[in-house]
Protein backbone atom coordinates (compact mmCIF):
# COMPACT_ATOMS: atom_id res chain seq x y z
CA UNK A 1 0.00 0.00 0.00
CA UNK A 2 2.96 2.10 0.88
CA UNK A 3 4.32 1.81 -2.92
CA UNK A 4 0.98 2.18 -4.60
CA UNK A 5 0.68 5.69 -2.24
CA UNK A 6 3.65 6.94 -3.48
CA UNK A 7 3.39 6.10 -6.73
CA UNK A 8 0.24 8.10 -6.52
CA UNK A 9 1.94 10.72 -4.88
CA UNK A 10 4.70 10.79 -7.85
CA UNK A 11 2.02 11.18 -10.62
CA UNK A 12 -0.16 13.82 -8.84
CA UNK A 13 3.01 16.15 -8.28
CA UNK A 14 3.94 15.18 -11.95
CA UNK A 15 0.44 16.42 -13.32
CA UNK A 16 0.68 19.82 -10.98
CA UNK A 17 4.28 20.67 -12.30
CA UNK A 18 3.07 20.09 -15.33
CA UNK A 19 0.30 21.87 -15.16
CA UNK A 20 2.38 25.28 -13.34
CA UNK A 21 4.86 24.71 -16.51
CA UNK A 22 2.07 24.82 -18.74
CA UNK A 23 0.09 27.84 -17.05
CA UNK A 24 3.66 29.62 -16.37
CA UNK A 25 3.79 30.09 -20.14
CA UNK A 26 4.15 33.53 -21.65
CA UNK A 27 0.84 34.83 -22.99
CA UNK A 28 0.97 35.84 -26.52
CA UNK A 29 0.31 39.48 -26.80
CA UNK A 30 -3.30 40.63 -28.43
CA UNK A 31 -2.52 41.80 -32.36
CA UNK A 32 -3.51 45.50 -32.66
CA UNK A 33 -0.51 46.94 -34.62
CA UNK A 34 2.66 46.06 -36.64
CA UNK A 35 4.78 46.74 -33.89
CA UNK A 36 4.34 45.17 -30.20
CA UNK A 37 7.13 45.99 -27.65
CA UNK A 38 6.24 44.84 -24.04
CA UNK A 39 9.49 46.20 -22.80
CA UNK A 40 9.65 50.55 -23.48
CA UNK A 41 12.63 49.57 -25.77
CA UNK A 42 11.28 51.42 -28.17
CA UNK A 43 10.35 55.28 -27.74
CA UNK A 44 7.06 56.87 -29.52
CA UNK A 45 8.53 57.97 -32.42
CA UNK A 46 10.69 54.69 -33.22
CA UNK A 47 7.52 52.71 -33.34
CA UNK A 48 5.64 54.98 -35.24
CA UNK A 49 8.77 55.19 -37.62
CA UNK A 50 8.67 50.95 -37.64
CA UNK A 51 5.13 50.98 -38.08
CA UNK A 52 4.55 53.48 -40.91
CA UNK A 53 7.06 51.34 -42.97
CA UNK A 54 5.50 47.85 -42.05
CA UNK A 55 2.18 49.71 -42.92
CA UNK A 56 3.39 51.11 -46.37
CA UNK A 57 4.81 47.81 -47.08
CA UNK A 58 1.65 45.68 -46.67
CA UNK A 59 -0.27 48.09 -48.45
CA UNK A 60 1.60 47.46 -51.74
CA UNK A 61 2.98 43.89 -51.41
CA UNK A 62 0.19 42.69 -49.58
CA UNK A 63 2.78 40.55 -47.07
CA UNK A 64 2.39 41.25 -43.21
CA UNK A 65 5.91 41.83 -40.95
CA UNK A 66 5.47 42.20 -37.49
CA UNK A 67 7.69 43.14 -34.62
CA UNK A 68 7.37 41.94 -31.40
CA UNK A 69 9.32 42.54 -28.41
CA UNK A 70 9.16 40.73 -25.32
CA UNK A 71 11.23 40.58 -21.90
CA UNK A 72 11.81 37.05 -22.11
CA UNK A 73 9.79 33.60 -23.37
CA UNK A 74 11.18 31.40 -20.39
CA UNK A 75 9.93 28.71 -19.61
CA UNK A 76 9.82 28.31 -23.89
CA UNK A 77 12.59 28.57 -26.29
CA UNK A 78 12.51 31.72 -28.09
CA UNK A 79 11.79 29.15 -31.51
CA UNK A 80 8.98 27.71 -29.46
CA UNK A 81 7.40 30.92 -28.69
CA UNK A 82 7.87 32.53 -31.70
CA UNK A 83 5.83 29.47 -33.43
CA UNK A 84 3.11 29.69 -31.23
CA UNK A 85 2.89 33.55 -31.72
CA UNK A 86 2.64 33.03 -35.47
CA UNK A 87 0.05 30.54 -34.93
CA UNK A 88 -2.22 32.77 -33.07
CA UNK A 89 -1.49 36.10 -35.38
CA UNK A 90 -1.82 34.74 -38.51
CA UNK A 91 0.43 37.10 -40.06
CA UNK A 92 0.02 36.60 -43.96
CA UNK A 93 -2.96 36.39 -46.55
CA UNK A 94 -4.72 33.34 -46.20
CA UNK A 95 -3.93 30.60 -48.86
CA UNK A 96 -1.03 32.92 -49.52
CA UNK A 97 0.71 32.84 -45.98
CA UNK A 98 2.80 35.43 -46.87
CA UNK A 99 3.59 37.01 -42.77
CA UNK A 100 6.79 37.09 -41.19
CA UNK A 101 7.31 37.94 -37.56
CA UNK A 102 10.72 39.44 -35.76
CA UNK A 103 10.37 37.89 -32.27
CA UNK A 104 13.37 39.65 -29.67
CA UNK A 105 13.35 38.35 -26.41
CA UNK A 106 15.49 41.25 -24.91
CA UNK A 107 16.75 40.11 -21.74
CA UNK A 108 17.69 36.68 -23.09
CA UNK A 109 19.46 38.31 -25.29
CA UNK A 110 17.87 36.00 -28.24
CA UNK A 111 15.71 37.19 -31.52
CA UNK A 112 13.77 34.79 -34.31
CA UNK A 113 12.72 36.09 -37.40
CA UNK A 114 10.00 33.67 -38.08
CA UNK A 115 8.55 33.11 -41.65
CA UNK A 116 5.20 32.15 -43.01
CA UNK A 117 5.09 28.96 -45.49
CA UNK A 118 4.00 31.04 -48.78
CA UNK A 119 8.14 33.39 -48.10
CA UNK A 120 9.99 30.11 -47.35
CA UNK A 121 11.54 30.38 -51.11
CA UNK A 122 12.73 34.23 -50.45
CA UNK A 123 12.96 34.78 -46.44
CA UNK A 124 14.45 31.27 -46.17
CA UNK A 125 16.56 30.05 -43.62
CA UNK A 126 20.03 30.78 -44.87
CA UNK A 127 19.01 33.99 -45.54
CA UNK A 128 17.31 35.02 -42.22
CA UNK A 129 20.36 33.69 -40.19
CA UNK A 130 22.50 36.21 -42.57
CA UNK A 131 19.85 39.01 -41.71
CA UNK A 132 20.39 38.05 -37.61
CA UNK A 133 24.18 37.76 -37.97
CA UNK A 134 25.20 40.64 -40.33
CA UNK A 135 22.74 43.36 -39.98
CA UNK A 136 20.47 43.01 -36.32
CA UNK A 137 22.65 41.70 -34.03
CA UNK A 138 25.81 43.80 -34.57
CA UNK A 139 23.51 46.85 -33.87
CA UNK A 140 22.11 45.18 -30.50
CA UNK A 141 25.48 44.88 -29.22
CA UNK A 142 25.56 47.88 -29.66
CA UNK A 143 22.26 48.65 -27.72
CA UNK A 144 21.40 50.24 -30.58
CA UNK A 145 17.81 48.04 -31.03
CA UNK A 146 16.17 50.21 -33.28
CA UNK A 147 18.79 50.91 -35.74
CA UNK A 148 19.14 46.87 -35.69
CA UNK A 149 15.41 46.71 -36.02
CA UNK A 150 14.87 49.05 -38.88
CA UNK A 151 18.26 47.71 -41.01
CA UNK A 152 16.84 44.14 -40.64
CA UNK A 153 12.96 45.33 -41.23
CA UNK A 154 14.46 46.68 -44.64
CA UNK A 155 16.18 44.13 -45.38
CA UNK A 156 13.34 41.59 -44.93
CA UNK A 157 10.78 43.92 -46.99
CA UNK A 158 13.39 44.11 -49.63
CA UNK A 159 14.39 39.89 -50.19
CA UNK A 160 10.14 39.99 -49.69
CA UNK A 161 9.73 42.56 -52.24
CA UNK A 162 11.67 40.38 -54.90
CA UNK A 163 9.19 37.56 -54.49
CA UNK A 164 6.26 37.00 -57.03
CA UNK A 165 3.31 36.95 -54.79
CA UNK A 166 -0.20 37.57 -55.93
CA UNK A 167 -1.20 41.21 -56.40
CA UNK A 168 -2.83 43.43 -53.49
CA UNK A 169 -6.51 43.30 -54.22
CA UNK A 170 -7.46 47.36 -53.93
CA UNK A 171 -10.53 47.77 -51.83
CA UNK A 172 -13.03 49.77 -54.22
CA UNK A 173 -14.33 52.61 -53.33
CA UNK A 174 -18.10 53.40 -53.06
CA UNK A 175 -19.65 55.84 -55.45
CA UNK A 176 -21.74 57.92 -53.48
CA UNK A 177 -23.06 60.00 -56.64
CA UNK A 178 -22.29 63.13 -54.78
CA UNK A 179 -24.99 62.13 -52.77
CA UNK A 180 -23.51 64.61 -49.58
CA UNK A 181 -24.27 67.82 -52.01
CA UNK A 182 -27.74 67.34 -51.90
CA UNK A 183 -28.26 66.18 -48.42
CA UNK A 184 -29.64 69.48 -47.27
CA UNK A 185 -32.32 69.44 -49.44
CA UNK A 186 -32.91 65.81 -48.78
CA UNK A 187 -33.07 67.08 -45.02
CA UNK A 188 -35.84 69.75 -45.77
CA UNK A 189 -37.97 67.38 -47.82
CA UNK A 190 -37.95 64.88 -45.44
CA UNK A 191 -38.62 67.34 -42.55
CA UNK A 192 -41.75 68.51 -44.29
CA UNK A 193 -42.85 65.70 -45.75
CA UNK A 194 -42.54 62.95 -42.88
CA UNK A 195 -45.18 65.43 -41.23
CA UNK A 196 -47.80 65.64 -44.05
CA UNK A 197 -47.88 62.14 -44.77
CA UNK A 198 -48.51 60.77 -41.18
CA UNK A 199 -50.94 63.50 -40.45
CA UNK A 200 -52.48 62.19 -44.12
CA UNK A 201 -52.38 58.67 -44.54
CA UNK A 202 -51.57 57.54 -40.36
CA UNK A 203 -47.94 56.52 -38.31
CA UNK A 204 -47.34 53.56 -40.03
CA UNK A 205 -48.13 54.36 -43.61
CA UNK A 206 -46.93 57.97 -43.69
CA UNK A 207 -43.59 56.28 -42.27
CA UNK A 208 -43.49 53.53 -45.51
CA UNK A 209 -44.37 56.00 -47.92
CA UNK A 210 -42.02 58.65 -46.55
CA UNK A 211 -39.05 55.96 -46.23
CA UNK A 212 -40.18 54.50 -50.09
CA UNK A 213 -40.10 58.56 -51.25
CA UNK A 214 -36.43 59.29 -49.55
CA UNK A 215 -34.70 55.94 -50.90
CA UNK A 216 -36.20 56.32 -54.44
CA UNK A 217 -34.53 60.08 -53.98
CA UNK A 218 -31.34 58.66 -52.79
CA UNK A 219 -31.34 56.15 -55.80
CA UNK A 220 -31.83 58.41 -58.42
CA UNK A 221 -28.92 60.61 -56.75
CA UNK A 222 -26.69 58.23 -55.91
CA UNK A 223 -27.31 55.12 -58.20
CA UNK A 224 -26.29 53.08 -55.33
CA UNK A 225 -29.61 50.73 -54.31
CA UNK A 226 -27.22 49.75 -50.80
CA UNK A 227 -27.62 53.38 -49.91
CA UNK A 228 -30.86 54.29 -51.07
CA UNK A 229 -32.45 51.04 -49.10
CA UNK A 230 -30.48 52.29 -45.87
CA UNK A 231 -31.45 56.02 -46.14
CA UNK A 232 -34.98 54.30 -46.43
CA UNK A 233 -35.04 52.33 -43.46
CA UNK A 234 -33.83 55.22 -41.30
CA UNK A 235 -36.17 57.19 -42.72
CA UNK A 236 -38.89 54.96 -41.88
CA UNK A 237 -37.90 54.12 -38.26
CA UNK A 238 -37.59 57.78 -37.27
CA UNK A 239 -40.18 59.23 -38.93
CA UNK A 240 -42.63 56.22 -37.30
CA UNK A 241 -40.95 56.65 -33.86
CA UNK A 242 -39.53 59.62 -33.84
CA UNK A 243 -42.32 62.01 -34.78
CA UNK A 244 -41.44 64.62 -37.39
CA UNK A 245 -37.82 63.70 -38.77
CA UNK A 246 -36.36 66.36 -37.07
CA UNK A 247 -32.77 68.11 -37.22
CA UNK A 248 -31.45 65.71 -34.56
CA UNK A 249 -32.07 62.53 -36.27
CA UNK A 250 -30.94 63.45 -39.61
CA UNK A 251 -27.88 65.09 -37.62
CA UNK A 252 -27.38 61.93 -36.11
CA UNK A 253 -27.31 59.89 -39.00
CA UNK A 254 -25.21 62.03 -41.24
CA UNK A 255 -22.49 62.55 -38.13
CA UNK A 256 -22.57 58.50 -38.46
CA UNK A 257 -21.49 58.68 -41.94
CA UNK A 258 -18.81 61.18 -41.29
CA UNK A 259 -16.73 58.19 -39.48
CA UNK A 260 -16.68 56.19 -42.05
CA UNK A 261 -14.13 58.07 -43.80
CA UNK A 262 -11.52 56.66 -41.13
CA UNK A 263 -11.14 52.81 -41.64
CA UNK A 264 -8.36 51.05 -42.98
CA UNK A 265 -5.83 50.47 -40.29
CA UNK A 266 -6.17 53.69 -37.72
CA UNK A 267 -10.17 52.75 -37.56
CA UNK A 268 -10.20 49.07 -37.32
CA UNK A 269 -6.44 48.58 -36.14
CA UNK A 270 -4.54 45.92 -37.95
CA UNK A 271 -4.85 42.07 -37.66
CA UNK A 272 -3.51 38.97 -39.23
CA UNK A 273 -5.03 37.82 -42.81
CA UNK A 274 -5.40 33.91 -42.28
CA UNK A 275 -1.49 33.16 -43.09
CA UNK A 276 0.04 29.71 -41.73
CA UNK A 277 3.21 29.10 -40.69
CA UNK A 278 5.41 26.15 -40.35
CA UNK A 279 8.74 26.83 -38.37
CA UNK A 280 10.55 28.64 -41.11
CA UNK A 281 13.45 31.20 -40.00
CA UNK A 282 16.22 31.31 -38.12
CA UNK A 283 17.73 32.83 -34.64
CA UNK A 284 20.19 34.17 -33.20
CA UNK A 285 21.70 35.43 -29.68
CA UNK A 286 23.70 38.16 -29.33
Amino acid sequence: MTLLKTARMLILAGSLCCSFLASAELAVPALSQHVTDQTGTLNTEQKNSLEQTLRSFEETKGSQIAVLIVASTTPETIEQYSLRVAEQWKLGRKKIDDGAILVIAKNDRTLRIEVGYGLEGALNDATSKRIISETIIPQFKQDNYFGGISAGINQMIQVVNGEPLPAVKQKKAVNDGGIKQYLPVLFIFTMAASGILRAIFGRLPGAMITGAVVAGLTWILAGVVTVALIAGIITFIFTLFGGSFGGRGLGTYHGGGDHSDHGGFGGGGFSGGGGSFGGGGASGRW
